[in-house]
């Protein structure tokens, strides 16, 4: 039986206003989960429940947002298959961690994950240089020596096992919670893709949207959520889906892994506050 949120219309504007807020930012870094999620805890609704009705109602959200990338996700359709199975069962293992273990479990090495991926971010165009050169060394035939992306791309389309792995732990914990979830999704390809920033954003928005779908589909059916916060963040999240691609589509590359950082370091405080 889902819980009702309280009759106040500040209150639901409220939800509504962290609703757009949080759709903007996780189409543009990730991390809107900092928004809405305290709000929610502001109306009264327990932890857990605040936490499902979240998760239920960011899922138009990164729809949208995925939509707003549609431009840079063209010729990505491999990749973005490549990658889905690995979000999904991820996103599905985080969700039924939800629901069986106690949140200090999983909470105790989020800001870890969260700072490892700001570093990635921050050093990820040295780190893939560094990378791409080991790899024009080791490879061997028509891979030897050109070093062009669109080679290393075709042949390692999908990041190769490190980045599977990677994503499989990030796409549990957001399955999970989610809180910079997007973060950790940019840095971890950023590593192992050789691809532009935006393109990277676009698939990044895809696998949020994969990952919260499965893991909604789970809530659906077994934990406890409130209508009427969904209804309200799932509007709200679909307007800020719009706003963030079209901003986050002109941000340039330096500008882009700044707003990533700052997110971070705040979802960073605000996770241990709140842990």
């Amino acid at each position: 039986m889902a819980l009702s949120i309280h009759d106040s219309l500040w209150e639901s504007l409220a939800v509504f206003g962290a609703g757009i807020g949080a759709g903007t930012i996780n189409t543009i870094v990730g991390s809107g989960t900092l928004i809405t999620f305290p709000v929610l805890l502001a109306t009264g609704l327990p932890p857990v429940t605040a936490n499902v009705s979240n998760t239920l109602g960011l899922v138009p959200g990164s729809i949208s947002g995925a939509i707003g990338y549609r431009k840079e996700l063209r010729g990505q359709g491999r990749r973005v298959r490549r990658l889905a199975g690995t979000a999904l069962l991820g996103g599905l293992t985080g969700a039924v961690l939800l629901l069986l273990l106690p949140s200090e479990a999983f909470v105790a090495i989020v800001p870890v994950l969260i700072g490892l991926a700001l570093v990635l971010v921050v050093f990820q165009p040295r780190l893939a240089k560094a990378l791409r050169a080991r790899q024009d060394r080791t490879s061997t035939g028509t891979d030897t020596g050109t070093g062009t992306g669109e080679a290393h791309g075709e042949a390692h389309g999908d990041g190769g096992p490190a980045l599977h792995a990677g994503m499989l732990l990030a796409s549990a914990y957001g399955g999970y919670f989610g809180a910079a979830q997007g973060v950790l999704y940019v840095g971890l390809m950023g590593l192992f893709l050789h691809d532009d920033l935006q393109r990277i954003n676009a698939v990044k928005n895809v696998l949020a949207a994969m990952v919260n779908g499965i893991a909604a589909i789970v809530f659906l059916f077994v934990a406890e959520f409130d209508w009427t916060a969904v209804l309200l963040i799932a509007i709200g999240s679909t307007i800020g889906g719009q706003l963030g691609a079209k901003i986050g589509r002109r941000l340039p590359p330096t500008a882009l892994r700044a707003v990533i950082v700052a997110v971070g370091i705040v979802a960073i405080v605000q996770i241990l506050l709140y842990s």
